[in-house]
């Protein structure tokens, strides 16, 4: 796949099978989209191509909101993407001036004149152009009026049940990841790098990678231990996840830490990305580290058992 930051980096591709949105978190409904385009595109002999935004539009139109939180960080993105097999996949700067686009303006100025839209695919509920006034039936007229075909996935096809990003990340912030996952068609993720904590883990027995994550938007899932799967350059371990304030350690504070099973090499400064697979409990308060201890190891069997289960 190729992927492309600007309209000018794109330069002379034609008869492209087109679909545009935000697509965070790549769900399942938008996994159907996306087949949709990869197939039409090359059951005709052209190529495909996504056309996304970054940052998010949302961050753009209201900066002094903070509480946006993705699923999905660009990287994260890219690379779903491609898993999809799509053709070609354009990250357009969203600008206010974007945003101010009328939805005839967007689509002559971007996806007739730039991209030659020969096909363009939607979900049932895309929305696009200035205060998102655009929908399907504009865009059919803006097909006769331009000459491309558009193509609408319908609800009944995406799934039985709505697939939203808004009910994801409700389900992963409430503790239901197991919902989440089955929303998203996949484990979600969190992807950061390695970094220096208060090696109390080390001490207890049970050392734990502590991670900072690389988005600041990303959403981190609810406070409790989750059974993940590590991914390191070196290969994919088993490991038990904590995400929470620490509230038996005085001064910790909060922290996303795992103890991965069978490894005990230095990774301080390694990218590092998980998969979590489930959700064990809730953070607790323990009377002293021996009680800790004792959980700890409760825990990571539970982490076991249920990455053996996966």
């Amino acid at each position: 796949m190729r992927v492309y930051h600007s309209l000018d980096e794109i330069g002379e591709l034609t008869n492209l099978v087109i679909t545009q949105g935000t697509f965070d978190g790549v769900h399942r409904g938008h996994c159907m989209v996306l087949e949709n385009v990869v197939t039409a595109a090359r059951e005709s002999g052209k190529e495909s191509l996504l056309l996304t935004f970054y940052p998010h539009p949302r961050l753009v139109l209201y900066p002094d909101n903070n509480q946006l939180r993705l699923l999905s960080s660009l990287d994260e993105k890219i690379r779903l993407i491609e898993a999809c097999g799509i053709d070609h996949m354009l990250i357009l700067p969203f600008t206010s001036a974007i945003a101010n686009l009328s939805p005839l303006d967007f689509v002559r100025s971007v996806l007739v004149d730039k991209l030659h839209a020969s096909t363009i695919i939607v979900g049932y509920d895309h929305r696009f152009g200035k205060n998102r006034e655009g929908g399907f039936h504009d865009l059919v007229a803006f097909g006769d009026m331009f000459d491309f075909k558009v193509t609408e996935i319908p609800a009944s096809e995406i799934d039985s049940i709505a697939i939203s990003s808004t009910r994801i990340r409700k389900a992963l912030l409430s503790g239901d990841l197991q919902q989440a996952n089955d929303l998203l068609g996949r484990p979600y993720e969190l992807s950061g790098t390695v970094v220096h904590g208060q090696k109390l883990g080390r001490k207890l027995g049970y050392p734990t990678a502590n991670i900072a994550i690389d988005d600041p938007y990303k959403l981190i899932p609810a406070t409790g231990v989750y059974a993940v799967r590590c991914h390191l350059p070196s290969g994919v371990y088993g490991a038990a996840m904590n995400i929470g304030f620490n509230p038996t350690i005085q001064g910790k504070g909060f922290s996303i830490e795992a103890h991965l099973f069978g490894f005990s090499e230095e990774i301080y400064d390694i990218a590092v990305r998980f998969e979590m697979l489930a959700y064990l409990r809730s953070e607790k308060t323990f009377e002293n580290l021996e009680a800790l201890t004792q959980q700890i190891a409760q825990d990571c069997e539970a982490a076991k058992m249920a990455i053996a289960a996966f």
